[in-house]
């Protein structure tokens, strides 16, 4: 999974980058809140993990501007030092998924980011169909069905959709695709391929406001998946 961290200690921003690697997540690393909004402004992330205390925003107004002013709903852990319960309490009701108290242990921030994650993406796979009509995905047996016409996709095409439709109606960068779908590792995979393989797939499952769903190009970002409004 991708991960952004808001931490403006260098070496504690790296000793938890170094720790989500090491569980494989992509993780980038930033050391102010403006460096951070830019940053998510222009691509995107399966988890936000902020700082409470920083040199220009707090991490709370951060997740505040988050989710009123940008409608992102990325999930989120807040860390801090501040453990006491009115900071706690404050910090989720901002909309934070989960809080870490300083000094961070690696096994548990491992396991509850591991957790928010599970959470925002529901069931396991092996176990989930998506209904998202008229369209039905069986992702255990990697199918895709238009009504009562089956669609036929290659492995990676139906991955892609798969990965889509979970994301539906968020922004997703060209370089989260080619992460969660090519691999972290596979960096002789180019943008290119993320375009070629979504114009195949808009064809494919015929995705437009007749059938409910378009799936519309966001300038120098990515893509985003939407259901059209009735």
């Amino acid at each position: 999974m991708r991960v952004a961290i808001l931490e403006d200690d260098p070496d504690q921003a790296e000793l938890v980058k170094l720790w989500l690697v090491n569980a494989e997540h992509s993780v980038d690393c930033f050391g102010d809140a403006a460096s951070f909004m830019r940053a998510v402004r222009r691509d995107s992330y399966d988890l936000y993990v902020l700082d409470w205390m920083l040199p220009d925003l707090s991490g709370i107004e951060v997740l505040k501007k988050l989710r009123k002013d940008m409608g992102d709903y990325t999930s989120v852990v807040i860390v801090t030092a501040r453990d006491e319960e009115q900071s706690i309490v404050r910090g989720l009701e901002a909309g934070a998924d989960d809080y870490l108290v300083k000094p961070v242990r690696q096994a548990e921030l491992v396991a509850r980011v591991a957790a928010v994650l599970r959470r925002a993406a529901g069931s396991k796979p092996e176990e989930e169909s998506l209904d998202v009509a008229p369209y039905s995905l069986n992702v255990s047996g990697k199918t895709i069905s238009l009504g009562d016409e089956k669609i036929s996709l290659t492995n990676r095409e139906f991955e892609l959709a798969s990965f889509l439709f979970r994301n539906a109606g968020k922004m997703i960068s060209r370089n989260h695709m080619l992460e969660s779908i090519w691999g972290i590792e596979n960096k002789s995979v180019s943008t290119r391929t993320v375009d070629t393989h979504v114009s195949r797939l808009r064809k494919k499952l015929k995705l437009n406001a007749d059938n409910g769903w378009v799936l519309a190009a966001i300038y120098q970002h990515g893509y985003r998946l939407e259901k059209v409004s009735e």
